[in-house]
């Protein structure tokens, strides 16, 4: 996310194809009725009358998408300042569309007044030709008022029409502004756990660091310099590894259990006849992807209560399996005081809590971590879902 943009100032838009088809669709919705009330009333002229419709339509179409341009700077408005909008520009605009209308049918129209004309006369047993002023004038008072009557009468029902529609935009508006509200939250969202995941993750490079240079402390006092040196490097190259990926992000399993294996040799320098560390990971899994790092405290606490406190050899094993669809990630060991071994003492409490909450700001109640003792030692299993590399974008 960007966040030199202030998305709480960004005005919504309706797309310009949604407004067309939204035009096209009223007044084609328009001519596709009047067209029927036509034939259905057998009315004169009706199959003239379908291309100057045409024309009609295609000049409201042309008029509505004006209206548009009109209303357009008011989308950041208030309501009401947009229904005030729409109610004072469709005027002109039905206006406008009632003179489109009364010239593309000006013809037919004449025709029209020519037939009203005749009927007239024909009421009074007379021609036009034999017509006197005074009923000249009442024949044109009556054609005047028929045109007027039919050019406010178009006017008002292209006036409604124009408001229908301003309804229907005002109603996609309202839709994209709401569908751009859940974008902006979805963002957050997203940043929100961004920093989670960062902070929990950072949580434990710090712990780590601590309990290595006491390793690195105790092989200088003992006296033991070639391993303190193998230490420094395997310790500088865990950092470089660790730290040049992204906090927030996913690693495959086996760049996972590469960086733990190492992780294990620098406490294999502490613990040469202690520390026997197994790996059993399916090559299928190997491209699965999980949280970098989330396997590090559980280590961790394996090195503390098993092997630290044993004399005698203990076996650490990382494990993986694929379980109804989902990843089941296990960290074993057989240390010989894992049956007395507190594990709600503050320094394993706060790894597995650690584990936990990074795994439920990750997945979700879609992940779960299952602790305890197991018959010979102690076991820890995450469940998460099995996402492959493929996958990642989706997930």
């Amino acid at each position: 996310m960007n966040f030199a943009e202030k998305p709480e100032t960004r005005t919504s838009r309706v797309p310009f194809a949604t407004v067309l088809a939204s035009i096209v669709g009223l007044w084609a919705t328009y001519f596709v009725i009047v067209t029927l009330r036509a034939e259905l009333l057998e009315m004169e002229f009706a199959d003239q009358m379908i291309g100057l419709r045409l024309l009609t339509v295609t000049a409201g179409i042309l008029i509505t998408l004006g209206l548009w341009v009109v209303l357009r700077p008011f989308d950041g408005k208030p309501l009401w300042v947009k229904i005030a909008a729409a109610l004072v520009f469709a005027m002109p605009a039905a206006l406008l569309c009632a003179q489109a209308n009364t010239i593309i049918f000006a013809d037919m129209q004449a025709m029209l007044n020519e037939k009203v004309l005749q009927e007239f006369a024909a009421s009074r047993e007379i021609g036009i030709e034999n017509a006197d002023e005074t009923l000249l004038a009442d024949l044109s008072e009556l054609v005047t008022a028929n045109t007027y009557q039919q050019l406010v009468e178009i006017a008002f029902s292209r006036y409604f029409m124009l408001l229908a529609w301003c309804a229907l935009y005002l109603a996609l508006l309202t839709g994209e502004k709401a569908r751009d509200a859940e974008r902006r939250e979805q963002q957050f969202r997203s940043a929100a756990k961004a920093a989670e995941l960062r902070s929990l993750r950072y949580q434990v490079n710090p712990h780590f660091l601590f309990n290595t240079l006491n390793s690195l402390s105790a092989l200088v006092l003992t006296n033991k310099p070639q391993a303190a040196e193998r230490m420094i490097q395997m310790i500088s190259t865990f950092y470089r590894r660790s730290l040049a990926d992204d906090t927030t992000a996913d690693v495959p399993l086996a760049d996972e259990i590469h960086l733990q294996k190492l992780y294990l040799d620098i406490e294999a320098v502490r613990f040469p006849l202690r520390l026997v560390a197994n790996y059993d990971i399916p090559a299928e899994l190997e491209s699965v992807l999980i949280p970098g790092m989330i396997l590090q405290p559980l280590i961790e606490n394996s090195v503390k209560h098993a092997v630290a406190p044993s004399s005698g050899q203990v076996t650490i094993t990382l494990s993986a399996r694929e379980e109804y669809g989902r990843l089941v990630v296990t960290v074993s060991d057989n240390g010989q005081s894992a049956e007395d071994r507190d594990d709600t003492r503050p320094g394993f409490g706060i790894g597995l809590t650690n584990v936990r909450e990074r795994l439920e700001a990750r997945f979700g109640k879609d992940a779960t971590v299952v602790s305890g003792h197991v018959p010979g030692g102690y076991a820890t299993h995450l469940r998460m879902p099995l996402m492959r590399m493929k996958e990642k974008v989706a997930a």
